[in-house]
C-alpha cells in the first residue's frame, strides 16, 4: 500500500470518523492481486461523524474529482449532510466517501460483518469478504465484475484454511 494510502487512513483514524474500508483496498487486505488507484470507504452518517469527517480532511484540501478548477465547492458538514456519495481529490490522493453502497447497505449494515484488520500500525474496520463480493456484484460494472471470481476463490480458500 501507497505512503498516500497511509495518510489518508490515518488522518480519518486520527480525526476519529467512523468508517469501514471497501472496494479495492479491501479486496487487496482480504487477498486480491488487483491494484486501485483510490480509497473507498463507508462513513456513519449521524451529526457527530459528519462533523469529525469534514475537519479532519481540511487540511488536505479536498475537491470534486473531475469537476471543473473552480467551481464553487466547500467540503462541509452542509455539504456531508446534503450529499451520500463524493468522490474527492486531495493532496493525498482519491478517496470515496460512501453512504451507501449497491448490495451492502448503510455504514451500519456494513459494519456488522465487517472484521478488523491491522495494517499501518492501526487498526481499521474492513467489509467481510462476503459482503465486498455482494457489494462488487450489485455495482455491476465491468471492473468488479471482473474482480468477482478472484475473490470468489479468495473466499473458497479461507474457507478450507478454517
Amino acid at each position: 500500500m501507497g505512503q498516500e494510502t497511509r495518510k489518508l487512513l490515518e488522518i480519518l483514524r486520527n480525526g476519529g470518523v467512523e468508517f469501514v474500508l471497501v472496494g479495492g483496498w479491501a479486496a487487496i487486505l482480504h487477498g486480491s492481486a488487483r491494484t486501485t488507484l483510490d480509497l473507498d470507504v463507508v462513513y456513519r452518517r449521524n451529526k457527530e461523524n459528519i462533523a469529525k469527517l469534514s475537519t479532519a480532511l481540511q487540511s488536505i484540501s479536498p475537491y470534486l474529482r473531475g469537476a471543473p478548477p473552480g467551481l464553487p465547492f466547500q467540503w462541509d458538514e452542509r455539504t456531508i449532510r446534503n450529499g451520500l456519495n463524493f468522490t474527492l481529490t486531495t493532496s493525498l490522493g482519491d478517496i470515496d466517501f460512501l453512504g451507501e453502497i449497491a448490495g451492502a447497505g448503510m455504514y451500519e449494515d456494513v459494519l456488522k460483518s465487517a472484521i478488523e484488520m491491522e495494517f499501518f500500525e492501526g487498526k481499521y474496520r474492513v467489509i467481510s469478504l462476503d459482503g465486498l463480493i455482494t457489494a462488487k456484484r450489485a455495482a455491476g460494472r465491468p471492473k468488479d465484475l471482473e474482480v468477482i471470481a478472484e475473490l470468489e476463490l479468495l473466499h473458497r480458500e479461507h474457507r478450507g484454511k478454517q
